[in-house]
């Protein structure tokens, strides 16, 4: 029943080119067991914790090299309250700069000896999304960021996982002066790698044909299902190692999966620093923008699939995500909706997707 209805849906030209292959096209998720998970990201409940550091003179400085001595504290499941000795650090480029967060992204570097056999065992260095501004609608952004990952999560283990974090911060600086805000954990990509059987490689840069392709395709549907364009599979735009708000990682059978990060460019979180790629910005006003490969369009039938069937669970996460405002959920539902539409039908299909693949 499912193919008929995607025959009807695809242009011609696309069904024509995947029709051989259209019933073995999978989603090229690992098998993982809950063993491969550390503990910190097997859970998806919210975690309150404490961060006791001089919050005021690590914003001031913006200094990402050197590590600042701070507590961190949380309440165990069990009702203790377990402690640890850590250092911070600013991280990020865009998001580092004074006049656009006045509350920079973190790193923070725990120290093993003192993590195990707690929920931070196996972490060391860890990467922490932050609020950005004191406003209520960064609160939000930081949120809708933490809901793309899991979303993505939805669709392939071949993703980071995330945990999400009620925030206490007391500066030290300012007589133990409490703010509170959320935040989420990143979880680092030799830990990814280690879930899902690939190795993190650093290169200047790869080929379309270096890349697994169905995974490839799947990536550029999300990222349009998203409304993000700030990103690329093959190369990094500033000269560092591939690739923009990518990271590689190469696995048996020789290629390589561009897997996404970075995700506040969106336009389903819509931070308010956020603007359309420049290579974008004349034709793309607030719009979704496909950025896909041609070469990668036998995969389309697989990847429209795929979030059909995951359609349900993306609404129940967003139903189910506490942390929003009813008039957020609303609205990103409302977000996520015209996406279905831009694909419901061969015409939407090739004018929205097809024709403009990326050759």
């Amino acid at each position: 029943m499912y193919i008929k209805t995607l025959a009807a849906r695809l242009p011609k030209s696309i069904w024509l080119l995947c029709a051989p292959i259209i019933f073995l096209l999978t989603w090229t998720a690992t098998a993982q067991s809950d063993d491969d998970i550390s503990p910190l990201f097997a859970g998806d409940d919210l975690l309150n914790v404490k961060i006791i550091a001089p919050m005021a003179s690590i914003m001031f400085e913006r200094d990402d090299v050197n590590y600042v001595p701070g507590t961190f504290q949380y309440l165990a499941t069990d009702g203790r309250s377990v402690e640890f000795d850590i250092g911070l650090r600013l991280r990020g480029n865009l998001r580092r700069q004074r006049k656009i967060c006045e509350f920079a992204p973190l790193r923070i570097n725990f120290k093993k000896s003192q993590t195990h056999e707690t929920l931070f065992d196996q972490q060391d260095k860890l990467k922490l999304v932050t609020h950005c501004q004191d406003a209520i609608e960064y609160q939000n952004n930081v949120v809708r960021e933490y809901l793309a990952y899991r979303i993505f999560n939805i669709f392939t283990n071949e993703s980071f996982r995330v945990r999400v974090l009620r925030i206490t911060y007391v500066d030290t600086d300012k007589k133990n002066r409490e703010t509170v805000s959320y935040g989420f954990f990143i979880e680092p990509k030799d830990q990814l790698g280690q879930r899902i059987h690939a190795t993190p490689v650093e290169l200047k840069r790869v080929y379309v044909p270096d890349l697994q392709p169905a995974f490839a395709n799947r990536t550029s549907l999300f990222q349009y299902f998203l409304g993000n364009t700030d990103y690329s599979q093959v190369y990094a735009e500033t000269g560092d190692n591939c690739c923009h708000n990518q990271v590689l990682f190469s696995n048996v059978d020789g290629l390589y999966f561009s897997i996404p990060y970075d995700f506040d460019m969106s336009d389903f979180v819509g931070a308010e620093h956020s603007s359309p790629s420049s290579q974008f910005s004349a034709s793309r006003p607030r719009r979704r923008l496909y950025r896909g490969w041609c070469a990668n369009n036998a995969h389309l039938p697989a990847s429209l699939k795929s979030f059909d069937e995951k359609r349900r669970e993306i609404d129940e996460l967003i139903n189910t995500t506490e942390l929003l405002s009813n008039s957020k959920r609303k609205s990103l539902l409302r977000y996520i909706d015209k996406f279905y539409k831009s694909v419901n039908s061969a015409k939407e299909i090739e004018k929205n997707i097809v024709k403009n693949c990326r050759n």
